[in-house]
Parts: C-alpha cells; sequence; structure tokens
C-alpha cells in the first residue's frame, strides 16, 4: 500500500508518496504565491494550496495503482488564520505564521489579560504569530468580516476539510493557537471569550495519527482516487518534521533549518519554561513537546543569496568560508527580517549585520549570516538548558540542513552531535507515518518510528571550534538588549 505525505509550506506544498515500509517512491513540489500587502504582513489565499495539493496528488500517483493509495497524512505551516463563513467560503486571505500587524492585540492580550493569566488558560504567552491576536485584529479592523466567521480553521486542517468534508484539527496545531488548553488537551473557554467566539466556532479536536474521514466521493473522481483512502488528522509542521526524524521519545531533540528555525523538544510531560520563551505545545504522539522558534532561519540565507548577491549558487558562495574562518568572523548578523518570536517575543525586531570594516568580505557577510541563525537556535537552546534539560544530541532536518558547512557550524554553536536521519523529508514524512499509522499499518506512532527512522551520519563537535563560538555567542547574545529600543523608531 501506498501513503501520501503532504507538506503544506509558506512558498510551497510539497508531497511524497510512501510505500508501507517507508522507501519513498515519488516527490512532487508545487509553489504557490506568498502576498505582503503591507509592511510586516504575510498572506496566502488558501485556494492556491487546494490547488497546489490536489495538482501534486495527480503527479505523485501518476505512474502507479491509484487503488493501492491508503491514506494521507499532512504537516503544514502552524497558527495561520483561515475564516470560514456558515457556507464554508474563505472570508479573506488567510493570515499566516509569519505575520506581524498584531503587535497592539498581542500587547492587549500581554498587558491587560497578562502573562500569568494567557499562561494558566493555554500554557503559553501571546507571540504576534499566533492566532488569537489575528482573531482580534480581525475583530477590531475587519468587524463586518468578523460577524460572519462560522469556523476558524488552520491551513492544513483547511486542506483537510477539502478533502473529507470535516472541520477537524490536531493537538499539536491547536496548540499553536492560544485558543487551546495545552495542559488538558481541549479548547480554552475563557480565551474563547476573550476573543469573542464560540467553541462551536472551532474544529474538532483529533490525535494527530488518528482518521478523521475519507476522500469525498467528488474529491476521489476529481484524484482517480478511492473514495476509501483515509485522510489522518496530521500536525502541525514542526511537529510533523520530528515525528520523520524519529523524535518521539523522552528528551529527543530535534533542529529544523527551515523557512523557520525551531529546536523541538520531546516530552513526557506539561512543562514550561519560566519565561514562556519556549512554546509548550501538545505533541502528534499523544504527549507533549516544548519548541522554540525563530521565525527566520534558512530564508535569511535564501534572502541574502537572492536578494543582496542575486544569486543561486549557495554552494559557490559557501565554498569561500574556509575552516580556518570558523569561529574568527568579526561580523554578527541579526536574523530577525520578521521581527523575532523565541526567545525575544518582539515583531518589531528586524535585521542588521554589526562590526563591518573596511576589510569586510562578502564569504564573511555570508558567513555570518549562517552563523547569525545558529546563535538565534542557540537561544533557544540556553532556555531549555534552564529548565534543567541536558540536551547532548539532536537530529537536524530542513532545507539549511542539507549544508555540511551550515551543519558544521550550528553543532559548534551548540556544541552538540547533529544527526541526520537517512530519509530526510521533514513535514511530508512524518505526515505520511500518520497516515500509515491511521490506516492500521503500525500500532502506534513510536512502533512507526521505530521501523522506519534510521540515522544515517552524526556530526560531533570540534571542541577548540566550540570555544571559538562560545566567546562569539557571549557578544551576540548582548546586540538584541543593545538594539531592543532602537528597532521601534526604525
Amino acid at each position: 500500500m501506498y501513503y501520501i505525505g503532504v507538506d503544506l509550506g509558506t512558498s510551497a506544498v510539497k508531497l511524497l508518496l510512501m510505500e508501507g515500509d517507508g522507501k519513498i517512491v515519488n516527490i512532487v513540489t508545487k509553489e504557490y504565491p506568498l502576498s505582503f500587502p503591507h509592511h510586516g504582513w504575510s498572506e496566502q489565499d488558501p485556494a492556491d494550496w487546494i490547488k497546489a495539493v490536489k495538482s501534486g496528488i495527480r503527479d505523485l500517483t501518476e505512474n502507479i495503482d491509484k487503488s493501492l493509495v491508503a491514506g494521507i497524512g499532512c504537516g503544514g505551516q502552524m497558527h495561520g488564520l483561515v475564516a470560514l463563513d456558515k457556507d464554508d467560503q474563505v472570508l479573506r486571505p488567510a493570515i499566516l505564521w509569519n505575520d506581524g500587524r498584531t503587535k497592539e492585540e498581542t500587547d492587549y492580550l500581554t498587558n491587560v489579560i497578562g502573562k500569568e493569566n494567557l499562561a494558566a488558560c493555554t500554557g503559553n504567552i501571546a507571540f504576534a504569530g499566533f492566532t488569537a491576536p489575528k482573531i482580534l485584529w480581525m475583530r477590531k479592523h475587519e468587524p463586518e468580516l468578523f460577524k460572519r466567521i462560522a469556523k476558524i480553521m488552520l491551513p492544513k486542517d483547511y486542506v483537510n476539510f477539502c478533502l473529507t468534508g470535516v472541520h477537524c484539527t490536531d493537538y499539536s496545531d491547536a496548540s499553536g493557537t492560544l485558543l487551546f488548553d495545552v495542559k488538558n488537551r481541549k479548547w480554552s473557554g475563557k480565551m474563547l471569550d476573550i476573543c469573542g467566539i464560540s467553541e462551536d466556532v472551532m474544529p474538532k479536536l483529533f490525535e494527530s495519527c488518528e482518521c478523521v474521514g475519507t476522500l469525498k466521493k467528488e474529491v476521489a473522481e476529481e484524484l482517480g482516487l478511492s473514495e476509501t483512502v483515509k485522510v489522518a488528522a496530521g500536525a502541525g509542521d514542526n511537529a510533523a518534521a520530528a515525528i520523520g526524524t524519529g523524535t518521539v521519545w523522552n528528551g529527543a531533540c530535534n533542529i529544523s533549518l527551515g523557512t523557520s528555525g525551531t529546536i523541538f523538544i520531546a516530552s513526557d510531560t506539561f512543562r514550561v519554561d519560566s519565561g514562556n520563551s519556549l512554546h509548550a505545545f501538545a505533541y502528534a504522539d499523544g504527549k507533549y513537546h516544548l519548541m522554540g522558534c525563530m521565525l527566520s532561519a534558512a530564508s535569511c540565507n535564501k534572502w541574502f543569496m537572492d536578494e543582496i548577491l542575486r544569486t543561486k549558487d549557495y554552494e559557490t558562495e559557501q565554498a569561500g568560508i574556509t575552516e580556518d574562518r570558523l569561529g574568527k568572523n568579526h561580523v554578527y548578523f541579526l536574523p530577525y527580517l520578521m521581527g523575532e518570536r523565541a526567545p525575544h517575543n518582539d515583531p518589531m525586531a528586524r535585521s542588521c549585520f554589526i562590526g563591518m570594516s573596511m576589510d569586510t568580505t562578502r564569504q564573511d557577510l555570508t558567513q555570518s549570516v549562517l552563523e547569525g541563525v545558529a546563535f538565534g537556535i542557540r537561544d533557544s537552546l540556553e532556555a531549555a538548558k534552564a529548565l534543567g534539560l541536558d540536551i547532548r544530541t539532536s537530529m537536524i532536518c530542513g532545507g539549511g540542513a542539507k549544508s555540511p558547512l551550515w551543519k558544521k557550524i550550528l553543532a559548534n554553536v551548540l556544541n552538540i552531535s547533529l544527526s541526520s536521519p537517512e530519509t530526510e523529508q521533514g513535514p511530508g514524512y512524518g505526515g505520511a507515518i500518520l497516515a500509515a499509522v491511521a490506516c492500521g499499518k503500525y500500532a502506534s506512532v513510536e512502533d512507526a518510528c521505530r521501523k522506519l527512522v534510521r540515522v544515517t551520519n552524526t556530526l560531533t563537535p570540534d571542541p577548540e571550534l566550540a570555544a571559538l563560538y562560545e566567546s562569539r555567542y557571549q557578544t551576540y547574545r548582548k546586540l538584541y538588549p543593545a538594539l531592543k529600543d532602537i528597532f521601534p523608531e526604525l
């Protein structure tokens, strides 16, 4: 049998076809536009997702016996607000995870409702990218549309709805809305009241590996698949990626270098750090996880290469950064192109290069971008250490992890070993695993990961280089506090 994994990303959807033994048969990518209608805004048309997913599934299954497709599982970008009316029509473009328009609403939740109350209700505090501030923004700035909201969904859940007709979400994705009581795994009545919506507006909750339904007849006919194809609830992209790397045991860690950068730590129990700089979310295996998320990671390198250096030859640009340069760069880069989440929770933060001089080179700037992202992830690792977590090794995935240089920098900045999975397909692979569990191929998510996820190589830090980066990180961490009050003026 075959299982389809869907990775609904910010710039494209990546679909893969997996056999029951974990072998990847085919991979298809479909891009779609991203809109920035105002400074700091980030939106997409959900219709573009559906068009891309359906087109991708048709291409993905073109040369196989389609009757052997058993299930579909989706991992997707989190926090996005998809508002539907009573006829299930999309009311406005989806407001995405990296949208920064909700500073006023986030400040209201933080300062008026209060961090302590938010944490008590949800286990988390307000971040500009979360769903609840977006709802408050819509209530204030688009009141007529707000009144017409009949259902609120997240991006990958809207895809599942279009496939099955079921309004659904999973616990991991629901955790990122700030409308969900993570510890007790239910919608928070208090937060819904604060946002002026009722619980019947929210989708039904499922475990990530549960089947939410099967393909609608018209969708099955359109895709050439059976109506019996099961659709798993799926997971938020980082939870799905963690499953794809086998990060399902207590204390296990996964780092993702994608558009955003995350450090993800699985936990058998619910826990929060004192400053709430790490997200405390439900996990796709029925348990919990801690996650630190920086808004711009591999996207920083893409921006610098594409927009500033005007090149697509990333490998050549990195080739000039020889080993003798590592740990000795005098230029720093703050990776806050879209503001920042963990640990600063500051949508007004902005990127900058600092430390340049007349002898600064193209390679220095390129290297500083890679190092700046690594330092940003280190910030979240420090928050995890403050909880008493002893992280000495981690899995790593995401497009940025394909760079040997970046991986080496990260291992030494964090001073931990980094292991790469044999099959590195991120959320899509995790989605396919969830689909296989939903179809009964495996007894549990943990069972599937034990049998399907294998490590291909491990990179260990070099003590001397790690010491150099330790010194540089201590300088880096002073930069944001020094510039914080200036950013709003920009």
